[in-house]
Order: C-alpha cells, then sequence, then structure tokens
C-alpha cells in the first residue's frame, strides 16, 4: 500500500481484508496532466512499443499482430467484440489488442516451483498487477490447507476430485458454472451441456454484470436480445450517436469507424459525463500517411454531457423534440412505418406530452438548447445508429434507458434498412457468442427442447443463478461448488468484502485460468487451479490442429486458430478441461465427451442442429469473415407478444442526488482490460502513477474544501443503510458534471453493495453508487 492510503470494509458487519491495490506500487509521484492529444496515433504506437520491450517481446509481438484477425487464417484478439474489418484491412488491430495478446504471450512462467516458495497468505497481500505479471501458469495445482500452499496435481486426479465432489451434491443446484467471456463457441456449448446433463441452469456469466439490460430491454422491445446492425451498416449511417462508452479504450478499432464517418460527412454525437479522448479526434494507426503527417481526424461533431444516470431524461428530450417537430413537419416522424410495424405509440407520445422541458433538463443535466441540438442531428440524418456500452447499463433503469433508445430508433423508423438501428458494444471477446451458445442461467423453452432432442439429455427448467444470485448463495451455503472458465471472478464482482467471504464459504473452488490471479487466493476449503491454453496457442488434438470459433458484438460467427507453441505442455483446451470435468462428474453419460475433443467439427456438428442459426455451421464458418447469424428484427419480424416492435411507457426516474451527495461511477483506466492492469497511468485522462483517486467536478471539491492531489474519504450508502468506505484516495479536478464523480475498477467495487442490483436487469448497480465525498481526517 501507498503510505497514507487505506482501504475499510462493511461497518456493520465484522469483515476481513480487501483487495490490495491493484495496479504495481508506483515509483514515481503521482501525476495529472489533462490530455489534449488525438487518440490512437503515435501515443499509441510509443505505448506498445514500450510494451513490447518491456514484456520482451519483440519477435513475436509483431508476428502475433500480423496473424490477428485475419479471415479464419489467424487467431481472433482476445481483447473486445468489435468486428473484424469487411474491406480486408491487413492491421485490424489496436493499443489495448496488442498490450492484451502480449500479456498472454509472455515468456514467464509460473512453475510447481513458485508455489512451493510462496504461500497463498503471503500471495494473498501481493499486487494484482504483480499476480500476473509472474507469468503463465504452467501445470494443474490443488490448495493444501496443511501448508497453505498450491500443490501439484496430475489431471486425472483434478478431474477426479470434481467429479466427485459433483456427484457427492445432494443437489445439482449446489454448484455454480461460471463464465467470462472469453470462451470459445465449441467450449462454451459443452460446458452448458455439461451443466444441464448435470441438472442445473446456474450458469452466471459476465453478461449478468455488464449487457444484461440491454439483452432484457431489446428483446422486450424487439424480440432479440442483440443489436440488429452490422459493420457496412456504421459505414452507411448519416448520424451515430455513441452513449456511455469511452471508444479509445473499450473498443479502440471503433475509432477507424468513427473517423471514416467523419470524413464521409457524418454526424458524430457523443454522450457521456466524462468527453473522453475518442470524442474529440484521432490519427488511426494504420492510415500510414496521416501518421506520417501527424494529420487528425475529428471524431465527433457534438458532445453531451448529461449527469450519471440521466441518460433515459435526455433520449426522452429528444424524443419529445421529434414529436413536436412532427407537428410542423409530419415527415420528422415515419408514421408509415409505426402504424406497421410498432404498438404503443400513442402512449409513448403521450407520455412524451406530459413530461416538462424544465423536468428533462433537470434529471438530464444538459440544457433543452443542446437536447434539441441532439434531436436536430436526428431529424436531418435519414439513417440513424445509436450505439451503447456500460455507461447506459450499470444502472438500476438500465432496461427503461435501453428501451428509451429503441423508442428513439422506432420514430423515425430506423430499423430493418442499411445503416440504422440499435447497436450495443460489447466489452469482451465473444461473450455475445457464450450467451448465444447456451449460457444463460433463464433459458427459453424452445432452446431446452432443441437441446433435449439433438443432445439426448433431460435439461433443467427452473431458472438458475446469474452472478449476484450465485454470491448470495454461496455466502448463505446454499451454493457449495464454485466452477470459474475464466477470468477474475473474486475482483470483478461487487462488494469485494462479501465476494471474498461468498468465495470462502465453498467446498470446492476451480478456476480455469492461463494467469495467477486473485480468484485463485480467494478460494473454498478446496481449490483447483486448472491451466488453459491461450486463444494465441496451437490447440493440438487426435484429428490435428483445432480452431474455434466466435461472435463479435455485431452477430458474425468466425473461426479462430492460434500460431504460438503452448506455454506449456501440461496445458489443456478449455474444451479437453470441460470434457475431462464432465465425463468424471457423469460417468454413465451417454453424451461422447472424449470423441467431441479429438475433433471439434464433431461439436459443431451438434451445434448445428442444437442451436437456431446454427445449421450448416462447418461450413459457413470457414466462408470469408464467417457467416452472420440471422437477426428477425432486422428483416423487421418481432418475435413480441404483440408481433410488432413496442414502445415503452418507463416512468422518468429521479437521478438527482441528494445534497451532499454525489453519484458515482466506476471504469477501466486506458492501461487496463477488464480486472488485469497493466500500468498505474491513464494516458487519455492525463494520469501517470496512480490509480487511488476520485475524478471530481472542481465546483464539487471547491464546496467540500478539497485541492487537487487532496486526500479524501469516500463512503457509499447502500439501499439497505449499510455504509461502505475507502480512504486516502487523492482528488482529481475533472470535466465532470457537478453532482458526479467516477474512479476506477476494480479497487471502487467494494463501494458497489451486493444489495444494490438493478429490479430491472439484477445487474450489479457500478455506474450509479451514491456516495459522500469529504477530505481526509
Amino acid at each position: 500500500m501507498v503510505e497514507g492510503l487505506s482501504v475499510l470494509s462493511i461497518d456493520n458487519e465484522a469483515k476481513e481484508e480487501l483487495e490490495p491495490r491493484a495496479g504495481p506500487l508506483p515509483k514515481e509521484d503521482p501525476e495529472y496532466h489533462p490530455y489534449h492529444h488525438p487518440a490512437a496515433g503515435w501515443g499509441a504506437a510509443k505505448s506498445v512499443t514500450q510494451f513490447l520491450v518491456r514484456e520482451r517481446e519483440l519477435v513475436d509481438g509483431p508476428r502475433a499482430i500480423m496473424k490477428m484477425n485475419h479471415e479464419n487464417t489467424g487467431f481472433d484478439c482476445p481483447g473486445c467484440a468489435w468486428p473484424d474489418d469487411t474491406k480486408g484491412l491487413k492491421l485490424d488491430i489496436c493499443e489495448n489488442g496488442i498490450k492484451h495478446v502480449t500479456w498472454e504471450m509472455t515468456r514467464k512462467r509460473v512453475e510447481p516451483d513458485f508455489f512451493a516458495a510462496h504461500t497463498v497468505t503471503e500471495l494473498f497481500e501481493w499486487s494484482d498487477f504483480k499476480l500476473e505479471d509472474q507469468g503463465r501458469l504452467t501445470e494443474p495445482m490443488v490448495y493444501d490447507p496443511d501448508t497453505d500452499r498450491y500443490v501439484p496435481i496430475s489431471w486425472k486426479d483434478a478431474f477426479e476430485l470434481v467429479g466427485s465432489t459433483l456427484r457427492g451434491l445432494e443437489n445439482p443446484n449446489q454448484a455454480s458454472f461460471y463464465t467470462s467471456g472469453r470462451l470459445g463457441n465449441e467450449a462454451t456449448f459443452l460446458y452448458q451441456l455439461m451443466a444441464r446433463e448435470l441438472g442445473t441452469n446456474n450458469l452466471p456469466d459476465c453478461s449478468n454484470m455488464c449487457h444484461e439490460a440491454s439483452g432484457r430491454a431489446m428483446q422486450a422491445s424487439l424480440g432479440t436480445g442483440k443489436g440488429t446492425v452490422d459493420l457496412k451498416d456504421w459505414e452507411s449511417a448519416d448520424a451515430l450517436f455513441i452513449m456511455g462508452v469511452n471508444a479509445a479504450s473499450n473498443a479502440p478499432r471503433m475509432l477507424t469507424a468513427l473517423a471514416e464517418a467523419y470524413h464521409r460527412g457524418a454526424q458524430i454525437v457523443h454522450i457521456n459525463p466524462l468527453v473522453e479522448a475518442a470524442a474529440t479526434r484521432t490519427i488511426v494507426p494504420h492510415d500510414f500517411m496521416d501518421m506520417a503527417l501527424f494529420k487528425t481526424t475529428k471524431t465527433s461533431t457534438l458532445n453531451l454531457q448529461p449527469r450519471i444516470g440521466g441518460d433515459l431524461a435526455l433520449l426522452r428530450g429528444m424524443a419529445k423534440a421529434v414529436l413536436e417537430e412532427a407537428k410542423l413537419d409530419p415527415k420528422a416522424l415515419d408514421q408509415e412505418f409505426i402504424d406497421r410495424h410498432t404498438t404503443g405509440f400513442d402512449a409513448y407520445r403521450e407520455l412524451c406530452e406530459n413530461t416538462s422541458w424544465e423536468e428533462l433538463e433537470r434529471q438530464s443535466g444538459v440544457s433543452r438548447d443542446d437536447i434539441l441540438k441532439a434531436a436536430r442531428v436526428y431529424c436531418d440524418a435519414d439513417r440513424s445508429i445509436v450505439s451503447w456500452c456500460l455507461g447506459v447499463t450499470q444502472h438500476e433503469h438500465g432496461v427503461d434507458t435501453v428501451r428509451e433508445i429503441i423508442n428513439l430508433l422506432l420514430l423515425r423508423g430506423n430499423l430493418g434498412r442499411e445503416g440504422a438501428g440499435p447497436s450495443p458494444v460489447r466489452g469482451h471477446s465473444n461473450v455475445q457468442g457464450n450467451r448465444t451458445c447456451g449460457i444463460d442461467h433463464r433459458p427459453d423453452d424452445a432452446f431446452l427442447d432443441r437441446l433435449a432432442e439433438y443432445c439426448k439429455i433431460d435439461p433443467p427448467r427452473d431458472h438458475g443463478l446469474d452472478t449476484v444470485g450465485t454470491i448470495q448463495a454461496m455466502r448463505r451455503g446454499d451454493v457449495k461448488v464454485f466452477v470459474g472458465m475464466g477470468g477474475n471472478f473474486a475482483l470483478a464482482a461487487p462488494d469485494s468484502p462479501i465476494t471474498y467471504e461468498a468465495l470462502r464459504n465453498c467446498d470446492l473452488t476451480v478456476q480455469v485460468s492461463t494467469k495467477l490471479n486473485r480468484s485463485h487466493l480467494v478460494h473454498g476449503r478446496q481449490a483447483l487451479i486448472l491451466p488453459c491454453l491461450g486463444r494465441t496457442e496451437k490447440d493440438h488434438q487426435r484429428k490435428g490442429i483445432q480452431s474455434t470459433s466466435v461472435e463479435d458484438s455485431m452477430s458474425m460467427v468466425h473461426m479462430s486458430v492460434g500460431m504460438k507453441r503452448p506455454a506449456s505442455p501440461h496445458l489443456l483446451s478449455e474444451p479437453a478441461i470441460v470434457a475431462g470435468m464432465a465425463r468424471a462428474a457423469l460417468p454413465a453419460s451417454d453424451t461422447p465427451w472424449e470423441w467431441y475433443i479429438e475433433d471439434y467439427d464433431r461439436i459443431r456438428d451438434t451445434m448445428s442442429q442444437a442451436l437456431d442459426g446454427f445449421e450448416d455451421f462447418n461450413r459457413r464458418v470457414r466462408l470469408p469473415l464467417g457467416f452472420r447469424l440471422k437477426q428477425p428484427a432486422r428483416e423487421l419480424v418481432f418475435l413480441t407478444p404483440s408481433g410488432g416492435a413496442e414502445f415503452s411507457d418507463a416512468v422518468l426516474p429521479d437521478v438527482v442526488p441528494a445534497p451532499g451527495t454525489l453519484a458515482l461511477g466506476t471504469m477501466r483506466s486506458h492501461d487496463q482490460w477488464n480486472t488485469t492492469i497493466y500500468s498505474d497511468n491513464d494516458r487519455y485522462r492525463g494520469i501517470k502513477n496512480l490509480r487511488e483517486l476520485v475524478f471530481m467536478n472542481k465546483d464539487d471539491m471547491r464546496e467540500r474544501g478539497i485541492d487537487e492531489f487532496d486526500p479524501v474519504d469516500i463512503t457509499s450508502t447502500a439501499r439497505d443503510g449499510s455504509h461502505r468506505h475507502l480512504n486516502g484516495y487523492l482528488a482529481i479536478p475533472y470535466d465532470i458534471p457537478r453532482g458526479c464523480a467516477a474512479g476506477y475498477m476494480p479497487e471502487m467495487n467494494v463501494l458497489c453493495a451486493l444489495v444494490d442490483y438493478s429490479t430491472q436487469s439484477d445487474q450489479p448497480i457500478m455506474k450509479h453508487v451514491k456516495v459522500t465525498i469529504e477530505a481526509a481526517a
């Protein structure tokens, strides 16, 4: 810990420690210099070069760059889920993707002698950066409570430990099977098949913490849980509205689409409490002439800064403006589309008309004039796309806000035609494919019927547990086995001390991972670390080198083939690990687990029967760029109860903070991918050598007697009245609306109470935490 910084747990319950700080200890004093440079460009090139040098990957790093995101001949970037370029671009890459791949390809190894030298208690005190920086895991390990160390275990014995523990449960719902989103489609399908053959739908995933609100909202409005647009639509839209996303860090390849849109004259409106680097200008690195001439391209034509949680009011204000414009010019509405394809319009129009501009301004934090500017852009555009990320979804009213996006699109018929529609930005490679291929704690009957018919199992029909439900059940002792496929559940989940307590209450925790992380040190009474191949590595099976498939955030499914020798001869692929656990847990199963692993085409053949839209899977996935899953709503077929796209009429929530309180949102730094921290720097926000900070409006700071870099104490208040604290964080003045604050996850996850989850989506509320901030005592 940096001297003077401390972390406190919940003050109404006796808890143990929280996680140590997530980044490396700063070697220099913290610095803050507001960032005024373009996104990407030479700054990204310099950062990548420094990273390759630091990781000693000056040969394999560039080689991997040339193989990443190529048409079925290379591996899919294990970072974000932005679609691959459709025009044959040879360097369809970004800074974060290169860092993510290089981090995976490190030459460092965590072998048994490492664990012999360090107890779990000792390792728990290490920073999360230091843990992952030890390198790749090399062979399976089991926790030995007598020595407080992990010790080697054979794969056979590891699988038997999993199998015997699962077989010994009183009922299958005492196990929960989590996936982080990086799992390939084939492993995903086997994973959910194992869980359902065991008899449970306890299949929590990272979507439960990220885009659950998007899926539920679009399902209710359109009859589909996915966006309807593809990359070609982005290339032909007249207007792009980008909401609640820091594209330069979370989906950097979007910068190419934004630059191209600006060059062709499209309007680009960014809506976010913080004006991020991606909302200003960029130099796209593969535009070599622009790089050589330092030529920048604007990535926005309008920036609006709503208060945290104010997006719904802003959207409704835009809709109100469209309806008012239609009284003067009926063409402002696509009345034919509304009459033919939608229901609920009259009630929605009345709702908008009865909502005053004063209330819309107060709740959104945006002036009427600025809302009208955005509405003018929308009315003038023939084809509009609205894209959003977690800044919209991680709220109590996230479902209502996404439905309001759909309402706005329906008013002008921006659906089912080129260049128009909703476009959620998924943050992790194949998180959407995981849900498509069965990782869903609330499966519908049609999916389960096909699974029963073609896989010859009797799947359970009751809903299972999601992420919040799993933590609650582990804490109560109702879930005794937790299996995590990838990710860092202990660090990613909300309410760190509660999550830690829950995991430690399990009989067995199993983590399938590539690197050492916090979740290996916050474990059950028995614990396994099962190391797997990375996305970049060759997967050798009996029938030769195998490929896996992934789905991007725009429903394109394509192949991924590793290029590098595995980090250890003891590693198994994720499908092989799932099959090994399944055979041990289900010794009498008729599912041909071993046969599937010999040749992944066999898995895909079964998937082509069991999954709607995957027909002729093996042939179509090998086409250039793969294939796009069908989207009924894209064809104006709405699988809703009414048979049409449904307007919603949600009540406008009150999101104005009470006097003395602030609304705090958690977010990533730039030099970070999910819970993996590459450094303590955040280039695009001007931060060096610091993560324990809080960004504040300068007037809010002045009102509290706080100056730049002053230490502050942050207290959150949960809906049950309990409090959580972070002490000694440093205040940074930032361009953010009054009444709002922001800081980095996972450090600030402690402030996000487990009881504070959305009643609409069951997502933890991580973007709208009620806090007080005071100068440190």
